[in-house]
Parts: C-alpha cells; structure tokens; sequence
C-alpha cells in the first residue's frame, strides 16, 4: 500500500477470489487497520445495521446512524489509516440506496484534496459489471472519475490449471477437461475440490461429494451466487441456452413462444440484453470476419459453471432426497460429457491462444480464434489466423475421437465454401486439424492420411505449466 489516500474498484465475477485477494494483499502489506463490509441487498435500515455490525466484529466503536452518517465514517476511517473495504457495492446502484453515492463523493472529494496527508483508502468490489459500471464510470455518476486504481479479475489460466493439476492430482487430458467445463478458471472451486480431497478423483466422486451429498460445498453455489438476482423469466432463457449452446434469437423466440405463449417471445429481446449487458451471463458470439452488426449472432452462456449446472447438475441435484443418489449422478454425468463436446471447443481456443501468447508451437495468432458458420450451413469449429506466414488453420473438434475422420471430411466441404466466400485466402497455406481430448497412435495415423494434423489435449497442453 502506497500510504496515501486511494480509491480502489476491484470487480470480477462471484467467487473469483476478489476478497481473498485483498485479505492476502493487506496481511502481506503488513496493514492491520481494515475493516471489510459487505453490502446487503436491503434498503438503508438494513445496509445501516449490518455496517454497525461489522464495525463491531472489526472492534471499531464509531457506529453510522443513517446513509450520511456511513459516508461520513469512511472518510473518518481512511483518516484514521484504516483500509476499508466494501464488498458487492453494486447495491449502490439500487434506488433506495442510491444517494449514498453522492454521500461518499462529497468525502471522496475532501481526502483527494488532501491525500498525502490521509493515510487510508477505500476498496469497493462488485460482481454485476453493468451496475459497477453506472456507479463508477458513467460520466452522469456522482463517483465518475474519483476512483484512482481499477482492478478486473478473470479466471485462471489453463496454465495455472494444469499447475494445480499437477501438484494435486494428475494432467490427464479427460480430467482436464472434465473440471474446466464445471470450474473453467474459477480458484474458489478447485480450492473446494482440495479440500473435498477428490482433485485426483473419478468423475462420480467428485460429483458426488462437490454436489450430491448432504454437505456439498457448491449444492446451492449457482441458486446462491447467480441466479438469486434474476426476476421474471430470465431463468427460462438461461435453461434453454444451457441446452442448446449456439442458439440465435429466432430459435429462443420460438421456444419461448412454446413454452409460455407468444407474449414472451416479444420480450427476448429485452431479456437477453439485460442477461448480457446487466448480468453478463450470457454473450453473443459472431463467426470470424463478421462484422459487428451482424445478424448472424449466436448466443451462449458465459460461464462454465453455471451452464453445466442448468444443463447437467440443476435437477438431479434437487431430486437427490426423492430418488435413489447413484442414479441422480449418472444422470448429471451423462449430460456433462454431452455439454463437454461444446466445451471442447472453447478449450481448444483458449489453449491455441495462450500456446501463441507464450511462444509455444509453431501457429502465430494474429486475431482471436473464433468459429465460423453461414447461411448456407457451413460450420467450422475454429478459424485460426496467421497473417505474417499467411497461413490458415480450420479446425473440428470432438468429444469422442472416433467421429473424426468423418469429421475431417465433412470440414474439407465446409472449408472449400469457406474459401469461395474468403477468396483472399485463396493462396494461404491452409492446413486442417482433427482435435479430440486424447488420440491414440493408430487414429493419428489415419488422420495424417487424410492430410489433416491430429492434436489432443495433451499436445495442446504441453508446455504451459511450469
């Protein structure tokens, strides 16, 4: 810590370690002067008292007596040399609440004014981007500008995976691939799995004791940490989007449309926008080239965990007191590997981006890797570009490596149209690759055959841990 007044935002999605990361950077500063708040969802009576409460459990005797009297103590506490942080600000954003925001602007102003002499700061955290966005950035916001460090935290990368993989447990390709389509990058959850000792565990046991039994840590993380925020029929989309990976918004009109009139299927234009912009729970995905306006978007949900727990884990898990435990559990598993397939793709992206970001392998992206699909049914799992050595790599992928041969005919139709469509690609070295999570000696030779590169997991993964 610098010793002077400053405004921190740290935002980043639940349970992605923003709290941890700040208890380990003050116990590491040295700094035993903090007091941590979180936020209820309540109006200001509530907000009030459970502020109160926590400057008991921090042993600090000044107490708040209304929104007011809250700013006014911050701005004592950062005086005082005290680290405030206040956990899921994004409350602030709510109507009841919102005037304390020009409440802490005013004290904001005063310490700025005067920060080589306040000792102090203030670290707010937020998981509802949109929201944190209003409160902190927007120009019309009360607290635009006055905040003086941002920190945004993403998942861990495959890398950092594997290295926990490696000490805890194994880097078989099928684990890998099993825990990144439930966890992706998300610490708190391969932290639970250590602690559940079934890192090195078979499929069924880490359901069992992450999920099923009765003191499963994540039974209740998705109802707890997503979806409680929802109202109305976002939970409707959300479990058709989970089921059908790569919708656009005809097919989700029409399903909603069948499921409860066309009524709803008016308004899916306002809900996945408040999914997407609010909530970021979902994204709309382009193939590569397209331009931004589009209308060939696609939509998916942003997080592994939540997707695989409408799709997979949602019902077996609530069933669990009315029918028998090892059925609920095959069940989930068998829909996990039918969501892995889609995960598989998104991968393989990830692992031929950071290969490219670290040097490793011989393909040198000069775009992100994305898909490609068009109107006249061409579908191309993944389109990598190398403008410096002009070359171009079109991808299929499959959770079951025996469908790749036929897979790699089938690309070798699409990849034709592809080049009719992108004829500056016309004298590119293009090279097709077969990816699967492992591929076994005889398979690569058929593939090598076909003219084709056969990469797994394991190659795609060599390297990167350290």
């Amino acid at each position: 810590m610098r010793g002077r007044w400053f405004f921190m935002q740290i935002s980043g999605r639940r349970r992605i370690g923003k709290t941890t990361l700040i208890q380990q950077a003050l116990q590491r500063a040295g700094i035993t002067r903090t007091l941590y708040i979180q936020i209820p969802d309540s109006d200001p009576a509530g907000v009030v008292a459970a502020c109160n409460g926590y400057l008991e459990t921090f042993g600090i005797d000044d107490r708040a007596d209304g929104l007011a009297g809250l700013a006014a103590l911050l701005g004592r506490l950062a005086r005082a040399g005290y680290i405030v942080a206040l956990d899921e600000f994004q409350y602030f954003h709510r109507k009841p609440l919102f005037d304390f925001c020009s409440m802490l602007q005013a004290e904001v102003d005063r310490l700025a004014t005067d920060a080589a002499q306040v000792p102090g700061g203030l670290i707010v955290l937020g998981s509802l981007h949109a929201e944190m966005t209003a409160l902190l950035e927007d120009r019309d916001a009360p607290l635009f500008n006055r905040v003086t460090d941002v920190l945004h935290l993403d998942h861990l990368d495959i890398g950092s995976i594997l290295e926990i993989l490696q000490v805890h447990a194994d880097t078989d390709p099928e684990r890998l691939l099993f825990l990144w389509n439930l966890f992706e990058g998300v610490p708190k959850f391969y932290r639970d799995a250590y602690e559940q000792g079934v890192l090195g565990s078979d499929r069924r046991e880490v359901l069992e004791r992450l999920f099923f039994a009765s003191s499963s840590p994540l039974r209740g993380e998705a109802d707890n940490w997503f979806l409680r925020e929802l109202r109305g029929r976002y939970d409707m989309v959300l479990q058709y989007l989970a089921a059908h990976p790569g919708c656009t918004n005809a097919d989700i009109e029409a399903a909603m449309a069948s499921l409860s009139g066309p009524g709803d299927a008016r308004q899916v234009g306002g809900y996945l926008k408040i999914l997407a912009e609010r909530y970021r729970m979902i994204e709309r995905r382009l193939p590569i080239f397209a331009p931004a306006r589009a209308r060939s978007g696609r939509y998916y949900i942003r997080d592994n965990f939540l997707r695989a727990w409408l799709h997979a884990l949602q019902r077996p898990v609530s069933s669990v007191a009315f029918r028998p435990m090892p059925g609920l559990i095959a069940q989930a598993d068998e829909r996990l590997q039918e969501s892995e397939g889609h995960a598989l793709e998104d991968l393989a992206a990830q692992l031929h981006e950071e290969r490219s970001r670290r040097g490793l392998g011989d393909f040198n992206l000069t775009q992100r890797i994305h898909g490609y699909w068009d109107r006249s049914d061409v579908e191309i799992d993944l389109v990598a570009v190398d403008e410096d050595s002009q070359r171009l790599r079109l991808a299929t992928c499959k959770r079951n490596p025996a469908r790749l041969p036929a897979a790699l005919h089938e690309l070798d139709r699409h990849a034709a149209r592809f080049l009719v469509a992108h004829p500056r690609f016309a004298d590119w070295q293009l090279e097709r690759v077969a990816i699967a999570p492992q591929i076994n000696a005889d398979l690569r030779r058929e593939i090598a055959a076909q003219g084709a590169l056969a990469q797994d997991l394991s190659d795609l993964t060599t390297g990167l841990a350290t």
